[in-house]
C-alpha cells in the first residue's frame, strides 16, 4: 500500500510539471517569436507479476502445466524526462514598421548582451538614439560586421538579410543569422532569448539553402495553439485528480488495515 502512495505522488508531480509548462505557453501566446515548450514523461520500469503457488497447475501424461502463470504488470510510477522547445514556425504578422523583421525558416538573430551573444526569433526591433538597431530590451542587433548602424529608418532589407539605404542603394550590412546542429537543446534565458550549451554546440553562419528568408515589416507570432493547450490542460487536471484519488484510496485502505490490527491485538 505504501508503494501506491509513491506511485500516485510521482504521477501528481509529473502532471504538475506539465501544467507549469502549459501555463507558461499560454502566458506567452502573444509574445513575438515565442516557441512553446513540451514536457515529456517517462514510465519507470514495470514489474511482471507471476503466481508462485501451484493453484493453477494441473498434471497430464507425467507432466504439468500452469494454466495462468502470469498475474499481470505492476507500474512503478512516472517522472518528467525532459522539457524541450518546439521550434515549429509561427505565422507572420504585418506591422508596416521597417525595423520589424521575421525569419521564414530555421535560424536565429544574434544580439549582444552584457553576458555575451544571445539568440532570438523576436524581430521586434527599433532604432536607438545613436542609430543602432536594438531589441525591445535595448540589446544591439548584430550584423556580420558588428552592431547594425543606421542613420534613419529609410532602408530596406532583401530576403537574404542584406541592408541597403533607400536613397542610393548603398550596402550597409547583412544580418547575422545563425544555425545550430542541435537547436532543440538550446537553453531559454527569458525575454525571448536563448543561449547555447555543450549539447547544442557552437553556432555557424547560415548560408545557402539553410539560411532562412528575411521578411521586413513583419514579425513572427508565437507557435502556441491556444485550443490545443487548453485541451491538454484539461487532460492534466483529470490525470492529477486520478492520482490524487489513488492516494486517498490507499490512505483509506491503510486506515482500515490498522483498525483491524488494533481490534485483533485487543
Amino acid at each position: 500500500m505504501i508503494r501506491g502512495w509513491y506511485i500516485g505522488a510521482s504521477g501528481m508531480n509529473a502532471q504538475q510539471n506539465r501544467l507549469d509548462v502549459i501555463s507558461n505557453n499560454l502566458a506567452n501566446v502573444d509574445t513575438t517569436g515565442f516557441k512553446k515548450d513540451i514536457a515529456v514523461n517517462k514510465n519507470f520500469s514495470e514489474l511482471l507479476l507471476r503466481r508462485t503457488r501451484d493453484d493453477g497447475v494441473y498434471a497430464f501424461a507425467g507432466a504439468s502445466v500452469d494454466s495462468m502463470p502470469i498475474v499481470g504488470k505492476l507500474g512503478l510510477g512516472v517522472e518528467t524526462n525532459e522539457i524541450y522547445t518546439d521550434f515549429e514556425q509561427g505565422s507572420f504578422k504585418s506591422t508596416e514598421t521597417k525595423t520589424d523583421m521575421a525569419l521564414s525558416g530555421k535560424g536565429f538573430f544574434v544580439v549582444q548582451t552584457p553576458d555575451g551573444e544571445r539568440f532570438t526569433r523576436n524581430g521586434n526591433f527599433h532604432l536607438g538614439k545613436e542609430g543602432i538597431l536594438l531589441t525591445k530590451d535595448g540589446y544591439p542587433v548584430l550584423g556580420e560586421n558588428g552592431p547594425i548602424q543606421l542613420e534613419d529608418d529609410k532602408f530596406f532589407v532583401n530576403k537574404d538579410g542584406m541592408i541597403y539605404t533607400e536613397n542610393d542603394n548603398e550596402l550597409v550590412d547583412r544580418f547575422k543569422i545563425v544555425r545550430f546542429d542541435n537547436e532543440r537543446y538550446l537553453d531559454k534565458q527569458g525575454n525571448s532569448l536563448w543561449k547555447t550549451n555543450n549539447i547544442a554546440g557552437d553556432y555557424h553562419i547560415a548560408e545557402g539553402k539553410e539560411r532562412p528568408d528575411m521578411l521586413q515589416c513583419y514579425t513572427e507570432t508565437s507557435n502556441v495553439n491556444v485550443v490545443n493547450e487548453m485541451v491538454q490542460m484539461i487532460e492534466v487536471n483529470r490525470a492529477y485528480e486520478a492520482n490524487q484519488k489513488t492516494i486517498q484510496t490507499e490512505d483509506s485502505m491503510m486506515d482500515t488495515l490498522w483498525g483491524q490490527v488494533v481490534r485483533v491485538n485487543r
